[in-house]
């Protein structure tokens, strides 16, 4: 009888327990190199402006089981058109010191399997949205995802300043889902909804290229700072923010005085960074206005949510 002094490991054992851990480890790398495939990122961004506008559509809280599967085709349909979108823009994203490290221009993932992973995770979509929520909804969210890969990532990127202009359309779609999901319709409020993401978007993304401009030259991406300059672009992200702080009061006229106070409480905020980045015109202060966009987004949603339960 050995006892466990006298208990030993084989080298076999050795090797071949360093060649299970070796192997899990390599499964949960390609794991995680797909999930950034999908950026994940963006999908809670969207699922946010989704999940809130069921709520606000529902004027309360939806049941659990359509806000779960309502959120779980609008990640795969986001997820799936972020993979494609890695995988046609593989080529400037290995010149971009941003992106360089992505799983695509590393060559971690190869560009068949990522095109493919991306077209399965829409499909899914559609499929979960047409059993578990309703057909307007899968047909909105195809839309957007389609939106998305061909006419801002194929058509627009490579081509036109107003890439992020016209191209915002697609992350505006969720709004519209989130209302089809609970109304079977598409109401004006949603329309609202969309026209803030869609507002949003450039001064959003305007901020990032004010950060990123060799980047963008380097990839020959026509993002509007590298094409009219520094000055200019922050006169035009001033010229969206107002417009979308005026859009975003929108929505007070049926989710009460609470909702308009925090709106315009957060967009005055937003307002006041733009102004302060424009007089200051460093990474720095682009990078915070980049940074407060987020949080803006999410937070004027969740607001949103927030007094449509509030008030009933």
């Amino acid at each position: 009888m050995q006892t466990s002094a006298e208990i030993t490991i084989s080298p076999t054992d050795a090797v071949g327990g360093a060649a299970g851990r070796g192997t899990l480890l390599q499964l949960r790398a390609s794991a995680r190199d797909y999930v950034s495939l999908a950026k994940p990122r963006i999908i809670v961004l969207l699922l946010i402006t989704e999940l809130a506008t069921m709520i606000i559509a529902a004027r309360g809280i939806p049941s659990l089981g359509l806000l779960f599967w309502a959120g779980v085709s609008g990640a795969l349909a986001s997820g799936g058109s972020g993979a494609i979108n890695c995988w046609y823009d593989r080529d400037i994203d290995r010149v971009m010191a941003r992106t360089c490290s992505r799983p695509l221009p590393s060559g971690r993932i190869q560009p068949w399997r990522a095109l493919t992973f991306g077209v399965s995770l829409i499909a899914a979509s559609v499929l979960v949205f047409v059993l578990a929520v309703n057909v307007l909804a899968a047909a909105l969210a195809l839309g957007g995802a389609l939106f998305y890969v061909f006419i801002y990532t194929m058509l627009l990127k490579r081509r036109t300043p107003l890439n992020i202009v016209i191209g915002g359309a697609a992350g505006a779609f969720p709004p519209l889902v989130g209302w089809a999901a609970v109304r079977g319709d598409v109401g004006w409020p949603a329309f609202v909804l969309f026209a803030l993401v869609f507002l949003w978007t450039p001064p959003h993304f305007w901020s990032l290229a004010l950060l990123l401009r060799r980047d963008y030259r380097n990839a020959s991406v026509p993002m509007l700072p590298g094409i009219i300059g520094t000055a200019r672009t922050h006169r035009r992200i001033l010229f969206y923010l107002l417009a979308l702080i005026l859009a975003s009061l929108l929505p007070g006229l049926v989710l009460g005085i609470g909702y308009t106070v925090g709106a315009a409480l957060l967009g005055g905020v937003y307002l006041g960074l733009a102004l302060w980045a424009r007089s200051k015109a460093t990474s720095g202060a682009a990078a915070l206005l980049f940074h407060y966009s987020l949080a803006y987004l999410a937070l004027i949603f969740v607001v949103g949510a927030v007094s449509a339960v509030v008030l009933g």
